[in-house]
């Protein structure tokens, strides 16, 4: 449990943990390259530690130099062998929708499960059109929850119109098409995260970008390389919102992650009139990086957040909308249904906890809509065992007039091991 107390304001330069997308997909690529990657920054939360498990099981050599120092052995496509037991992806979705694309072009069988929550969440997006490439897949409801069988290989490339624009669909049948006959194409509706495209050129594949979409030639061979992972903008997030919640304070954060697909949450705060400086700005294999300082002080101001705004900070809405109850007027954010089928359904779970605090919070099918400035008055929450939700109801605790307590807050080690010490030291001053 956390108990946040409202502090004086403060002044930190802090750092953040490595990226989490990138850490996975850095993982997942130097098992298939040829060679050995050495992988700096790695993230060794809970989630990213299920796919190093995962691919240790398929008989992957991985060192782990040290906490965040990762060398991965890989033998190609090849060195790959069946897993003699269920993968276990843990509650990564990530793992999960990933790792699918690239049993789909292996010639194995194999299983995936995880817990509790990765066993409601849908995975037909990925299902079906893998079995278009022609995936042997099933599993519960046919074959759109887990547990899921895979027998993989035989693969033919596709050309696939997304309904939604997601990262993880987008990737999935990426790293499905490089074990396909001729070329895969993905569309999507609006530009998602690019990581997965920036590692694969890192790696030496050859991806071609289109305005709204993405393909991939089969057959190409990967070749290790050394990835620096970038500091996660969506940890970076909730220690920004902290300041922009304590009027007077100040937050930067060195060697962040500045992929135009994450950096929606520095446009909302400017466009709520927060002040937001970016300098320092260099590359760590294609990922841009930088220093970025976000002061409070100003009123905050209530703001429209939708359109194709939400493909790009659809993990930092959650303390956006806390961030909300403290900005003068009203926020809307729309378009953001993905967020019911998260670790938790984060727009009804959210809404109903602020409200404990003294919010006013109106949920839609899509969003929220939530009306500021109000003073949080504290209380008993629950995280829920959702990272996100763990951390952005701790955030609203820095606004709130009396302590609030926040239970089930395990899963924060998922992506931010230290954000407990973080929010100690703002409240230390």
């Amino acid at each position: 449990m956390l108990i946040v107390n409202r502090p004086r304001p403060f002044d930190l330069v802090l750092a953040v943990p490595g990226d989490k997308s990138v850490s996975h997909r850095a993982v997942m690529l130097g098992a298939l390259a040829e060679g050995t990657s050495e992988i700096e920054g790695f993230l060794p939360g809970d989630d990213c530690l299920s796919t190093v498990r995962c691919f240790r099981q398929m008989g992957v050599e991985i060192e782990q130099v040290t906490e965040t120092v990762l060398k991965v052995t890989g033998q190609g496509p090849e060195g790959l062998r069946e897993p003699g037991d269920v993968l276990d992806v843990g509650n990564s979705g990530t793992t999960l929708r990933l790792l699918l694309g690239i049993l789909a072009g292996l010639p194995f069988f194999s299983t995936v499960t995880g817990d509790a929550s990765i066993r409601r969440r849908p995975m037909g997006r990925v299902v079906e059109p893998l079995r278009k490439m022609g995936a042997f897949i099933d599993g519960r409801n046919g074959g759109r929850l887990a547990p899921i069988a895979v027998r993989g290989g035989q693969l033919r490339g596709i050309e696939h119109e997304s309904p939604v624009a997601s990262a993880q669909v987008k990737s999935c049948l990426l790293l499905a098409g490089l074990f396909a006959d001729g070329e895969t194409v993905i569309r999507e509706p609006a530009r998602s995260r690019d990581h997965t495209e920036r590692m694969l050129t890192a790696f030496g594949a050859e991806v071609e970008t289109e305005e709204r979409g993405v393909r991939i030639r089969g057959g190409q061979r990967l070749q290790a390389t050394k990835v620096t992972v970038p500091g996660d903008i969506s940890s970076a997030a909730f220690l920004w919102a902290a300041a922009l919640m304590v009027p007077g304070s100040r937050v930067t954060v060195k060697n962040v992650g500045l992929n135009p697909t994450r950096t929606g949450i520095l446009d909302v705060f400017r466009l709520m009139g927060a002040e937001v400086t970016v300098e320092e700005i260099k590359e760590y294999g294609g990922e841009p990086v930088g220093t970025v300082t976000v002061s409070g002080g100003r009123g905050l101001a209530g703001a429209e957040i939708g359109g194709g705004l939400i493909p790009r900070l659809i993990d930092e809405l959650p303390v956006l909308a806390v961030l909300a109850t403290q900005a003068e007027g009203t926020t809307v954010i729309r378009d953001a249904e993905e967020l019911r089928v998260k670790e938790t359904d984060r727009i009804e779970t959210l809404a109903g906890e602020l409200r404990k605090l003294g919010a006013r919070v109106e949920t839609t099918a899509d969003g929220m809509i939530i009306e500021g400035p109000v003073t949080l008055r504290g209380g008993s929450v629950s995280g829920h065992g959702d990272h996100r939700l763990a951390m952005a109801l701790s955030v609203a605790g820095l606004a709130s007039r009396d302590p609030v307590s926040v239970s089930r807050t395990e899963a924060i080690r998922v992506s931010y091991p230290g954000f407990e010490q973080a929010l100690a030291w703002m409240m230390d001053g």
